[in-house]
């Protein structure tokens, strides 16, 4: 699946994307408000300013994934691989980011404690 083929079957009320590819997909401001992206693959991703607040993330690669300026608010990153990602101002207002992992390539806004989030370093 790429990015055009996701945008179309979301904005016709699909939202269960559960372990779908979409490596190096250009997902800039996208609305996706409420998606389910359980286990999907968005290593390399651009979802700058993306609307994700609400959305399931559990389990992703996020690997090298630029989330800035993306509003991830309310989603669930449960277990989620964050290494090497990009979450300059990202709003992360009551996201789950519990056993999400990172590493010191992975870059957050100024301030962001990782360790209160219950996040893991690798």
């Amino acid at each position: 699946m790429d990015a055009n083929e996701l945008i179309r079957r979301y904005a016709v009320g699909e939202r269960d994307f559960t372990a779908v590819n979409l490596a190096n997909a250009k997902l800039i401001g996208a609305n996706l408000v409420g998606i389910n992206l359980y286990a999907a693959d968005l290593s390399g991703a651009n979802l700058a300013k993306a609307k994700l607040w609400g959305a399931n993330l559990s389990g992703a690669n996020l690997a090298k994934a630029n989330l800035t300026r993306a509003n991830l608010s309310g989603a669930k990153l449960v277990d989620a691989n964050l290494r090497g990602a990009r979450l300059h101002y990202t709003k992360l207002f009551e996201a789950n980011l519990t056993g999400a992992c990172y590493d010191d390539s992975t870059k957050f806004s100024w301030g962001f404690d990782p360790v209160s989030r219950n996040m893991r370093k690798i």
